[in-house]
């Protein structure tokens, strides 16, 4: 079984077996988009098809009739007006200074103007890429199409070093800043990304490009939703939990339409295990970097909240620990709410468990410093949750937190903020992928963390002693009654109290009261 990108360029996902392709059908969101508006922005993470969905527009827009057969735009398109398209795509190779993003420029121009039949005198590259685009108008007699495709790349690719992240972001500003000149010459524009990189420092002056990032009704305009699985891939379904392939690949919301990563979903499709598959395409080291740097709490990540200005703060020089975690896919949209009459309020979590699961493991092997001896201890957990024994639990969790090594506690900040030992603790149990409720609210207060496996109830409370008294953590637990909303279970029901020390640089208190459903009632 392969799987491989129709050769007609059409945004499509195709699974060949013998001659049968699967097509999953974007046009209808084409023809909208060319319907109401000339100018567009999309950002969505990687894998998501942001580039098949480039083609379709080229192949409509270049009247090829033959490829959309069958198609919602065949019956729906003029195919007799041909317009000339500029495609650009900043997708390949790393760019590390100025004349490596001016010859990318160059190269992009020369491909183009091979295609459409050009040749530009022009030797500047925005002088050449004006050139192309006014002697496209007038050699075809209609206006110009045109696609850019990871847009952002060069400077994603150096934020590691803010200097040359902003040297590339300035040479992109004045490439781009050619469409807005050429207003009269252009039909239609389409601009994607991984990042949302606020219009005032790449698109300057380019005041008509509608963002439908956010765009309830674009929702589902890259990744598979629910439809597209029983219409168009119901002979893969067979042997499969359905539940669990929305638990591992669904989840991912802009608003409007959930929808699957498509990059998981042929994957599983071909071999038939669930696997972390898109994580493991990038593993995000800047991304675990920020948020160790920034002494991110790991259990508050899956429990943010941010307006949509707050998500659109997206640039080299202010870039948001919530922006970034949203824009790359790490977090989604799990709901919204209006706070006055002027905010809107997001509501972000993971996407799903390959996501919540991946990244906390890889958050782990950093807090701990080893990432073998971390990934070599969330075995452990498993085995010793499935034992039932919670003395055998808390000596893995010494064992664990002495593990720490010495050096990487004295040589990391992060190491000394309160919130560490809660966060090692928690994405310790996270990358297994557990039914884990942080913050659960009750109508006694909030509980620090829940989980729930095999059928068993698992309560945590933590507590820093050099804060509050020791044994207080077991303590509010019992106080605040939070067992009271998981009686309806039926299982047995655990309240376990976790104390930590600073100066022990471990665990000071580890009390367990477990309650029988017969306790309870």
């Amino acid at each position: 079984m392969k799987r491989k990108k129709l050769p007609t360029g059409i945004y499509t996902f195709a699974k060949i077996r013998g001659e049968d392709y699967y097509y999953v059908d974007k046009t209808p969101f084409a023809l909208q988009l060319i319907e109401e508006g000339s100018y567009y922005f999309l950002s969505r993470p990687r894998r998501f098809g942001k580039s098949l969905f480039l083609d379709t527009l080229a192949e409509l827009f270049q009247a090829n009739e033959p490829l959309f057969r069958g198609l919602y735009a065949h019956e729906h398109w003029d195919w007799g007006i041909k317009y000339p398209v500029i495609r650009l795509s900043f997708g390949g190779g790393l760019m590390r200074d100025r004349a490596q993003l001016e010859a990318k420029f160059r190269e992009l121009l020369d491909i183009n103007q091979a295609r459409l039949g050009i040749s530009c005198r022009q030797p500047t590259a925005p002088g050449c890429f004006a050139e192309l685009i006014q002697s496209a108008e007038q050699k075809y007699g209609q206006r110009v199409v045109i696609l850019v495709d990871e847009y952002d790349k060069p400077i994603v690719d150096n934020l590691t070093q803010p200097e040359l992240a902003r040297e590339m972001r300035d040479g992109l500003r004045n490439f781009y800043s050619v469409i807005k000149d050429n207003d009269a010459q252009i039909k239609f524009a389409f601009i994607t990304g991984v990042s949302k990189f606020s219009k005032v420092s790449i698109f300057s002056g380019l005041n008509n490009l509608e963002d439908i990032t956010l765009n309830v009704g674009y929702s589902a305009i890259c990744g598979y939703t629910e439809d597209d699985l029983d219409e168009v891939f119901a002979p893969e379904l067979e042997g499969l939990d359905r539940q669990q392939i929305r638990d591992w690949y669904n989840g991912y919301n802009w608003t409007g339409e959930a929808v699957y990563n498509p990059y998981d979903l042929l994957l599983l499709f071909d071999s038939r295990l669930f696997r972390c598959y898109w994580f493991e395409t990038g593993t995000p080291t800047f991304l675990i970097d920020v948020l160790t740097q920034r002494q991110t709490f790991s259990p508050k990540i899956s429990a943010w909240h941010a307006t949509e200005a707050l998500l659109s703060r997206f640039d080299v020089d202010d870039m948001t620990t919530e922006a970034l975690l949203w824009q790359t896919g790490y977090l989604t949209l799990h709901g919204q709410r209006q706070v006055g009459t002027a905010r809107v309020e997001y509501r972000l979590g993971y996407p799903n468990l390959e996501v919540e699961s991946a990244l906390n493991e890889a958050l782990l092997s950093r807090l701990y410093g080893n990432a073998s001896l971390a990934s070599e201890s969330v075995s452990r957990l498993y085995d010793t949750l499935m034992s039932g024994d919670f003395e055998q639990l808390r000596q893995h969790f010494h064992s664990l937190y002495a593990g720490i090594p010495h050096d990487w506690y004295r040589n990391n900040p992060i190491t000394h903020y309160e919130g560490y030992w809660a966060s090692v603790f928690y994405s310790h149990f996270a990358a297994l992928g557990l039914d884990i409720r942080l913050e659960d609210a009750t109508n006694q207060g909030r509980l620090d963390m829940a989980v729930l496996f095999n059928q068993q109830v698992y309560l945590f409370e933590f507590k820093v002693v050099e804060l509050v008294p020791e044994g207080k953590a077991l303590g509010q637990l019992k106080i605040k009654n939070y067992a009271e909303k998981y009686q309806a279970l039926n299982q047995p029901i655990h309240l376990i109290g976790i104390e930590f020390s600073k100066e022990q640089r471990n665990l000071s208190g580890f009390d367990v009261e477990t309650l029988t459903q017969q306790v309870l009632i």
